[in-house]
């Protein structure tokens, strides 16, 4: 409801331009006219007191005090001293605005006289015409608008009140608001206000007639009001706040009178649902109105838009079980062709299904063990019911900062497949209930249920497809501006189609602009990705417990290692790491690793060994670098298999050398030659070539990724990570 108090610096106040603070005169001549003093005040004036000063915290002229306490005399002195009669208070309000909230038609004549304008508005977009109306000045409205004032002009507010709906409304609206029937008769019947019209929230006059109530004054006239204006037009079925109707709000406010006068409107919408989802029959059953219940149910109010009977009998209410027992004659049959996703909550899922239970919006929940998913730490995760699908509800207190979170981050970045989806919330009783998809396991659950995995080349796939699934969920929620600051496997989430979504976020930072606060999220990944190469062997908390060095010994390979060690040093591109480091070697297959060997050692300058050239250089080991597995790797390749392909070279007397560069020339040459017929014996020794030269020379392929990720020659890189999905044969209990 918009606020009527326009004095107050709430109101989007301004300082009025070229206006005067009051030295000693001009506070001698302000206090004079509020007391009505008009011999003090003409002395003053004599003595050459500012006519126009303003007082320092409102902007009130002696012009505007005067028009208040509604002194004609003192007004008409002020003016023949050169009282500016356009002037305007901190909040805009001129004299002639003042004068129509008087309601004194003498003093809005001599102002209109003096210039003002009949339609000038404060900043709340209030006219003269709009404050008699809403004052219920009827001489002041009449004389206003016979000398022109527009009837069904809408309030202009401020830009910041335009975002927030406020604004809009009508002089209609408001004398509705305040109960004044008479106003009402007369801009309905005499000046042909609009009826239908709407504020800037969706508000006709008929929802404004129902907002003020338990006022005295309006409850008096409220039947008659809304009986005029629904005669005259006005749409019975609009939506005020929290989409409530005309029927829901009579229902809220326990008027029986008003609840008869609208179900006898044609085409009234009588199973209308507000924001939460509830009808004007759930409404009276809740409240124990078995009188206004009787004649919704009489006019043919739906039974199906909650548990009635359930709420009457938890109300010890008899007879409007009764009551509904004439009308209801199948309470809530279940549905016995709902079938849930669920594997795991299947069951369950079907039991709350069927149970009669009173729904909260588009919400079916009953918290109970039986019910309860997890723990957290303000509450509890749920099975639930929404709009006819199963959901996953985090329950929180109403205000709680926690939830505030959660709905922030679910809202801004849903549509993705890596986090869990967000369908929507509820409010009831000082809770609030998120709804979100629903997940089979955590993935600490996943890793410790048995499992067959497939191992191809002795690659960990499964490893690999989880972890890329959490951080392109992570790097998305950095790029809409958050981080998680609360990443563990119980808040990695595996749902019915082994997909993998990241969860709980009622922890997560909003952060602004360029300054990123991600770092936990990066150090929380790296102990992620170790915890998933172990297969949860180590358990989270021991991991979080030991310092970085400790963690990067206990990786079991060298791309692992520095996959680790790039989130625990990202370097100054913090914002951009997990993006690049979505093409690092540790989610390349081993075939991948192989083949961008071979397309390095297949370059020019290494097939002809041009020691001068760039990429030679960049591959060649500093003084100062640690031991390689492919130092001396002549030395360490099979040595029948070396002496053939050195073989190639008798003629030129240029054997194979213990230099990158050979050794990459090495696998191209192996690589190009392995499957000719007279090389079978070299491919029986060797076996599958991506896996021997990946087990032979552990540390190579992180070592070219190192060298050439910043140059041209990161072209023979997989261009992005494959699409991996867990592998079917991975989850847990055979499901």
């Amino acid at each position: 409801m918009e606020t009527t108090n326009h004095n107050t610096p709430e109101d989007g106040s301004a300082s009025a331009g070229g206006q005067r603070t009051a030295g000693k005169d001009g506070l001698l001549l302000l206090n004079a006219v509020k007391k009505g003093d008009v011999d003090r005040v003409q002395q003053l004036l004599e003595q050459g007191a500012d006519v126009n000063v303003c007082d320092e915290y409102w902007g009130w002229t002696p012009l505007h005090n005067a028009v208040q306490i509604g002194r004609v005399d003192i007004v008409n002195l002020l003016l023949g001293h050169g009282a500016d009669p356009r002037r305007r208070k901190k909040n805009g309000a001129t004299p002639f605005i003042i004068a129509g909230i008087h309601g004194d038609v003498r003093l809005l004549q001599i102002l209109l006289s003096q210039g003002a304008d009949i339609n000038e508005c404060d900043e709340n977009g209030f006219t003269a015409f709009m404050e008699a109306a809403e004052r219920g000045n009827v001489e002041a409205l009449r004389f206003l608008f016979a000398n022109g004032a527009d009837v069904n002009l809408r309030r202009e507010t401020t830009e910041d009140k335009k975002r927030m709906k406020k604004g809009g409304a009508t002089a209609l609206m408001s004398a509705a608001e305040k109960g004044h029937l008479e106003v009402v008769k007369i801009l309905i019947s005499d000046m042909k206000a609009e009826v239908d019209a709407r504020d800037n929230m969706g508000r006709n006059a008929l929802i404004h007639a129902l907002l003020n109530f338990n006022c005295e004054n309006v409850s008096k006239h409220v039947e008659e009001i809304t009986s005029i204006l629904i005669e005259h037009g006005a749409d019975v079925n609009a939506r005020g706040d929290g989409g409530k109707t005309p029927l829901i709000s009579a229902v809220e406010r326990k008027h029986t009178g008003l609840v008869q006068m609208l179900l006898r409107q044609e085409g009234i919408n009588i199973d209308d649902r507000d924001s939460t989802g509830k009808t004007a029959l759930l409404i009276a059953v809740e409240q124990q109105l078995k009188e206004i219940t009787q004649l919704l149910l009489e006019k043919g109010a739906d039974t199906k838009c909650g548990d009635l009977v359930g709420i009457a009998r938890r109300n010890y209410d008899h007879c409007l079980l009764k009551l509904l027992y004439k009308f209801i004659h199948d309470t809530d049959p279940p549905a016995v062709d709902w079938l849930p996703h669920s594997s795991r909550w299947g069951e369950a899922l079907k039991r709350l299904h069927g149970m009669p239970r009173p729904r909260i919006g588009k919400l079916k929940i009953f918290m109970h063990e039986d019910y309860k998913i997890a723990n957290t730490s303000e509450g509890a995760v749920y099975l639930g019911i929404y709009d006819n699908g199963e959901v996953a509800v985090k329950v929180f207190y109403e205000n709680s900062t926690r939830g505030c979170k959660e709905v922030s981050c679910l809202r801004d970045c849903r549509g993705h497949s890596n986090l869990v989806a967000f369908y929507g919330r509820e409010y009831y009783k000082g809770c609030l209930y998120v709804c979100m998809s629903l997940c089979e396991w955590t993935l600490e659950e996943f890793l410790k249920a048995p499992r067959e995995e497939p191992v191809e080349n002795g690659e960990d796939k499964f490893a690999h497809s989880v972890l890329l699934s959490i951080f392109e969920g992570v790097q998305k929620l950095h790029l809409h501006g958050y981080s998680h600051e609360d990443l563990q496997p119980q808040n990695i989430l595996i749902d019915s189609e082994k997909a993998v979504r990241l969860a709980d976020f009622d922890q997560s930072i909003q952060w602004p602009g360029e300054s990123p606060i991600i770092k936990r999220d990066l150090e929380d990944l790296g102990r992620l990705v170790l915890y998933v190469v172990k297969k949860g062997e180590i358990p989270f908390e021991t991991l979080k417990a030991q310092n970085n060095e400790e963690l990067l010994t206990k990786s079991p390979d060298e791309e692992t290692k520095d996959l680790i060690h790039c989130l625990f040093s990202p370097g100054e591109n913090v914002k951009n790491c997990l993006k690049n480091l979505l093409g690092h070697p540790f989610f390349w297959t081993w075939e991948d690793r192989y083949r961008t060997l071979r397309n390095v050692g297949n370059e020019s300058d290494i097939k002809v060994r041009k020691n001068e050239s760039e990429l030679l250089r960049l591959l060649q080991p500093q003084t100062l670098e640690p031991p390689r597995s492919f130092d001396q790797w002549t030395s360490k390749i099979d040595k029948d298999v070396m002496c053939q392909m050195n073989h190639f070279y008798k003629t030129s007397q240029n054997p194979y050398r213990d230099t990158v560069g050979d050794l990459l020339k090495f696998i191209r040459n192996i690589g190009e030659h392995i499957n000719e017929k007279k090389n079978r014996k070299m491919k029986e020794k060797l076996g599958d070539h991506s896996r021997y030269f990946q087990e032979t020379f552990p540390d190579l392929v992180i070592y070219i990724y190192k060298k050439l990720k910043e140059t041209e020659y990161r072209k023979h890189f997989p261009q992005a990570p494959p699409r991996l999905s867990v592998p079917e044969a991975a989850g847990p209990g055979g499901v």
